[in-house]
């Protein structure tokens, strides 16, 4: 039998009383809602709601009701209709964090505004590296209009990954933009809907506000039952309680909010419970992800949405540091651990510095190697036969060793996490011949090589002329006479 190593943070008394706090929330204050079709559908439905004020107060009943429509599991699928990542039960899979307006360069100091190029070597990286499950729309390109920044990193997405994709809209009207996008990808709204491709982040904003875009958003995606992904993130002691299950009722307020106004208007929609909550540094003013407290309020509203019977997200793996050091590494490989010991559905973060504002090639790489770390810790110590070695252990002896014998060939592979060229496990006269390079040196040769050694994606040539036609209009409603050229130099 194998045992899954997990990781608890908070007593089964303590998640009934947080969630028992956050239903009392709902009525008391109540939830301030900028969207007066929110709002109609909430009172409508037995909430009390003030429309001057905007504020719905939330009975319990109608938000537990809202909780149990809401599906425990689904899948997201690659462009070619196969599932790929699997939100339910302690399945956990990573994604690049986003959305860096930053990028650093490799031996760089300083962080840039990143264009298409950049974005395209990016997402042409993530989709070599096996690690990561699913893609995102990590970076928000400054060469074209911050109105179309979040459609357009769609498109650049959809054109050169077949991965499921984390994304998010910026506005009511480029979300209707980046259903089309989809809508192209998959076939039709059912093919979307029954084998979904993308999942959208939806943030309400601390505390208990939902503004008029991420609502609509919201709505939007139960409407067409595109998954949507939660992301609420009260900061510790600024924008929510100084406590950090305080915090954590906050959170789940704010979460179990979003889960009834999105499951009033589609019921049986798949939703996620997310976030990106943090401690807040008083010294500095400044919200760090790196934090071991932001990390555990991560693991505990967590362990709250699967109380609830709700598949998780986090944006742990990430780091504060502002180059490829070893801050970045510490941070990033604790929160990716941690994560991945809570059993949550889908972690994002890698690739990501300076409180999720830039992202580094070198680093998402690196970060590579940690998920597969983190992998392997998860899958446990696995009881491969019976007796465990009684046998091989005799058939040795107390002389032998065991580098030939079959048992180790069949099972070294399996046992063992095998990694790149990035991490450092050779003799140091070797290490020396070959450069003496650290980490991120070594991961910028890995970043070259697999961007050297993509290969295009086959879409059908009338998907990708749809693509670039639904994007082109885009661009010129904002101005733009044609899209960048994905080539241009940095």
């Amino acid at each position: 039998m194998t045992k899954r190593p997990c990781l608890q943070i908070l007593s089964s008394e303590t998640i009934e009383r947080i969630v028992a706090e956050a239903y009392d929330l709902l009525s008391d204050p109540g939830v301030c809602i900028h969207s007066g079709r929110a709002l109609r559908f909430l009172a409508e439905r037995g909430a009390e709601v003030d429309l001057q004020a905007q504020v719905a107060r939330i009975p319990a009943g109608l938000a537990r009701r809202a909780v149990e429509t809401a599906p425990s599991s689904f899948h997201l699928y690659d462009a070619g209709g196969q599932p790929m990542v699997h939100y339910g039960d302690n399945d956990v899979h990573f994604d690049p964090g986003s959305a860096a307006i930053e990028i650093l360069d490799h031996n760089a100091t300083r962080s840039r505004s990143p264009v298409t190029a950049d974005f395209v070597r990016f997402i042409k990286l993530a989709d070599g590296l096996d690690a990561l499950d699913a893609a995102a729309t990590s970076l928000v390109c400054a060469d074209v209009p911050q109105e179309i920044s979040d459609l357009y990193r769609l498109y650049l997405t959809l054109l050169h990954t077949r991965k499921p994709v984390v994304t998010g809209a910026f506005a009511v009207e480029t979300w209707e933009v980046m259903k089309d996008l989809l809508l192209v990808v998959a076939g039709s709204e059912e093919a979307l809907a029954e084998r979904p491709i993308a999942v959208f982040d939806v943030c309400p904003s601390p505390p208990l506000l939902w503004s008029e875009i991420t609502c609509e958003n919201l709505m939007d995606c139960a409407q067409y039952r595109v998954p949507a992904e939660l992301v609420s993130m009260p900061l510790a002691g600024a924008t929510g309680p100084a406590t950090l299950l305080g915090s954590v009722v906050q959170h789940t307020a704010e979460c179990l909010s979003g889960v009834t106004i999105h499951q009033l208007v589609e019921p049986g929609a798949p939703i996620v419970w997310g976030g990106s909550p943090a401690a807040f540094d008083m010294r500095t003013g400044t919200p760090p992800m790196g934090a071991i407290e932001t990390m555990m309020i991560d693991c505990a509203y967590a362990e709250v949405g699967k109380y609830l019977d709700l598949p998780t997200h986090a944006y742990l793996g990430m780091s504060d540091a502002k180059v490829v050091d070893a801050q970045c590494g510490f941070e990033s490989g604790i929160g990716a651990i941690l994560g991945a010991l809570a059993g949550i559905n889908m972690i994002s973060g890698p690739g990501m510095l300076d409180f999720e504002s830039c992202f580094s090639l070198e680093k998402l790489v690196i970060d590579a190697e940690i998920v597969g770390m983190a992998q392997r810790l998860v899958t446990g110590m696995v009881e491969r036969e019976t007796p465990l070695a009684l046998e091989v252990i005799r058939r040795v002896g107390h002389a032998g060793h065991f580098l030939s014998t079959p048992h180790t060939r069949r099972w070294f592979r399996e046992e063992l996490f095998i990694p790149s060229s990035v991490v450092d496990r050779d003799f140091r006269r070797n290490w020396e011949a070959q450069g003496s390079l650290d980490a991120a040196g070594r991961a910028h040769r890995r970043v070259e090589a697999l961007i050297a050694a993509y290969e295009p994606k086959s879409l059908p040539d009338e998907v990708t002329r749809e693509l670039e036609a639904i994007t082109l209009r885009a661009a010129q409603s904002a101005g733009m006479d044609h899209l960048p050229n994905e080539n241009t130099d940095r």
